[in-house]
């Protein structure tokens, strides 16, 4: 069975085939840089860090391209709050956002591109649509011409007229049609800016993605995704920008995942239950959040709350035991047993069972059934008087298959002296920011782990609880 995806832009699931053989370009919209990220910036993050990992499990060679976007309007206005400048702002948060996400079990993306770094690039994207007719310049600001782009509102499944009915010019916009959007802002008194053709200014919000997806990963690439909130206009504008510059599809395949609610109550600062990833893992294994967040479909909302985490927790618990009970008998076992075959016969239907959920749009839910079945399967064995050193072993094997496409480690007790001084070396590094709450995650986690630590004269040392 090959990989199907639900494609936005069809409303289908489609098979999946890439565009070069078994290379697969991937662009996933990466977070605005002025605070710490919340629950839902964490999905996202960890839904794609998954697909990224399952098609590299069946054979792909991924190039995983996520953005920061650090520079606009909410880095501006958080550096006028705390008196700091924005490169100052979204340096630290970046880094904020790697330990979270490293927390979070996410590999890093091959290329991790910033607005600021590729500043010549937008401009010059924005010059050709310019010349194309697509856009033009009105007192430093630019514009893109909405409904010269034939298709607009394909991927939101939205007409023309239809958008056009809600949509409104805002005091200062000097756009001609209120379809427009923003290309280039022109600077306002103090604000940061940079040289262009048009003035000084910055780039509009939509057209940093165009230009860097374009620049890391090509004219046309696989996958696009991103949160379903960035369907319309992000996504939207996205294509129309990129398309009308290349005259060829921008991306093959569009991903996007589902809200989250608070206590069945959608997330919004407005109502006060805006959760941070940081707060989140000060109470929690940061792989029973990822656990949490993946036993649902990605495509689906997903309901946070403490009960759902705890109940989270006792499953994760119960897959780790099932594994750590596998590895102690393994000493004990024999090399061979009446009845391996058999056994391995129900793990090898396993790993196909596993694989043939993932196959279908990367159903994560249905995926841990299967590992449930797996940890049925081992503890039933391991009921047995007499066990099999190759059946254990290849107990073992699924597992950690299942574990490392799912960014899941049920091997709790080898945390290795190595990443123990690591974690450390990063929360000294933040206590000389002060970056308190980030020093203090660290610790809270290395506790998780049953690592206590001693801050000393000499030094922080550090045992095992």
């Amino acid at each position: 069975m090959s990989i199907k995806i639900y494609n936005t832009l069809s409303r289908k699931k489609e098979e999946f085939i890439p565009l070069e053989n078994n290379k697969v370009k991937m662009y996933v919209c990466g977070p605005t840089v002025y605070n710490y990220i919340h629950i839902g910036n964490a999905r996202p993050a960890i839904v794609y860090d998954t697909v990224r990992r399952y098609l590299e499990y069946r054979g792909y060679d991924v190039k995983y391209v996520s953005n920061f976007t650090d520079v606009d309007d909410k880095l501006i206005k958080a550096a006028n709050d705390l008196g700091e400048t924005v490169p100052e702002i979204a340096e630290r948060f970046i880094k904020a956002y790697f330990s979270d996400i490293d927390a979070l079990g996410c590999k890093r993306a091959d290329v991790h591109p910033r607005v600021t770094e590729n500043m010549e690039t937008i401009i010059e994207f924005i010059q050709a649509l310019i010349d194309k007719n697509y856009a033009y310049e009105v007192d430093g600001d630019v514009y893109y011409k909405t409904r010269y782009f034939k298709e607009y509102g394909k991927l939101s499944h939205q007409s023309i007229d239809e958008l056009h009915a809600g949509a409104r010019i805002q005091i200062g916009e000097k756009k001609r049609d209120p379809l427009d959007f923003a290309l280039w802002k022109a600077a306002k008194e103090g604000e940061i800016s940079w040289d262009s053709p048009w003035g000084k200014g910055r780039p509009g919000w939509h057209i940093e993605c165009s230009a860097m997806a374009r620049k890391y990963l090509g004219d046309t690439i696989d996958i696009h995704a991103g949160g379903q909130d960035l369907t319309f206009p992000h996504h939207e504008n996205e294509i129309a920008q990129s398309e009308a510059l290349t005259g060829k599809p921008f991306a093959k395949y569009w991903m996007h995942n589902g809200y989250i609610n608070i206590n069945n109550e959608k997330m919004s600062k407005s109502l006060g239950n805006f959760i941070l990833v940081q707060d989140v893992l000060k109470q929690y294994d940061p792989q029973v959040f990822r656990f949490f967040m993946l036993s649902v479909h990605y495509r689906h909302p997903i309901n946070y709350s403490k009960e759902l985490l705890d109940s989270t927790k006792n499953g994760l618990e119960r897959i780790r035991t099932s594994y750590i009970n596998l590895k102690h008998r393994l000493e004990s076992s024999a090399n061979l047993t009446d009845d391996d075959e058999k056994w391995l016969e129900e793990i090898s239907r396993l790993k196909k069972e596993f694989i043939h959920e993932m196959d279908d749009d990367f159903n994560t839910a249905n995926a841990i059934s299967v590992i449930f079945d797996l940890v049925k399967n081992a503890n039933y064995y391991l009921e047995r008087k007499n066990t099999s050193e190759k059946v254990i072993k290849a107990f073992l094997q699924l597992f950690n298959e299942f574990g490392d496409v799912l960014g899941l480690t049920f091997d709790v007790q080898e945390l290795l002296d190595e990443d123990i001084e690591r974690l450390i070396n990063e929360r000294n590094q933040a206590r000389k920011e002060r970056n308190f709450a980030l020093a203090d995650k660290i610790r809270d986690q290395l506790k998780e782990m049953n690592i206590i630590l001693e801050d000393t004269p000499q030094g922080t040392r550090w045992k095992r609880g």
